[in-house]
């Protein structure tokens, strides 16, 4: 079953396997999940991709929809499930930072105020008392993008995988279909 309290990130890039990787960890950890879904369906592709995610999960699941504003679901979600899988921060950023609401300012504000966010979210997963995954796309392995918005979005989305990754227990990175433990990999400084 779940252990209390625990957060894991899932990262990788477009069609990695994360997403999978990511469901199948939470399906171990627990007989009843729940899925934090933060896509808004705007447009037909955007069905069609929660579509394909939804035909993957069995009855296990309950669903939470949380485009906005995530961490207000915790409370009922870890009262009703044994572990949760919150899917995606990408999705989740795009809607903080376009979406309604949005934030003004600089890039450095921005990211000041998502990180802010990103950190209630964490306090109520943690709090929530239950293991909590969290599924990222690593968008800074490319070129640097051409234009403003997509480089602050490249931007503020590495900060927030860091910070989400240092509040872990565990990081994944997941290439073709494989996931690779970096937390326990990696280099720490004494």
């Amino acid at each position: 079953m779940s252990e209390s309290g625990k957060i894991v990130l899932v990262l990788g890039g477009a069609r990695s396997g994360k997403s999978e990787f990511a469901e199948k960890y939470v399906l171990h950890a627990g007989a009843i999940c729940g899925y934090i879904a933060t896509a808004e369906i705007l447009d037909r592709e955007m069905a069609e991709r929660v579509k394909l995610h939804q035909a993957r999960r069995q009855k296990r699941w309950i669903t939470f929809e949380a485009p906005y504003e995530a961490e207000a679901v915790f409370p009922e979600a870890g009262e009703r499930t044994d572990a949760i899988l919150f899917d995606d921060i990408t999705i989740y950023l795009s809607n903080m930072l376009y979406g309604k609401d949005a934030p003004q300012g600089t890039t450095a504000e921005k990211g000041a105020y998502v990180r802010e966010r990103i950190g209630k979210l964490l306090d109520a997963a943690a709090q929530c008392g239950k293991t909590v995954v969290f599924v990222s796309n690593e968008v800074g392995n490319g070129i640097v993008p051409d234009n403003a918005m997509a480089r602050e979005y490249r931007d503020i989305s590495g900060w927030v995988n860091q910070q989400i990754g240092e509040a872990a227990h565990q990081v994944f990175y997941v290439v073709a279909g494989q996931a690779v433990d970096i937390k326990r990999l990696a280099f720490k400084f004494e």
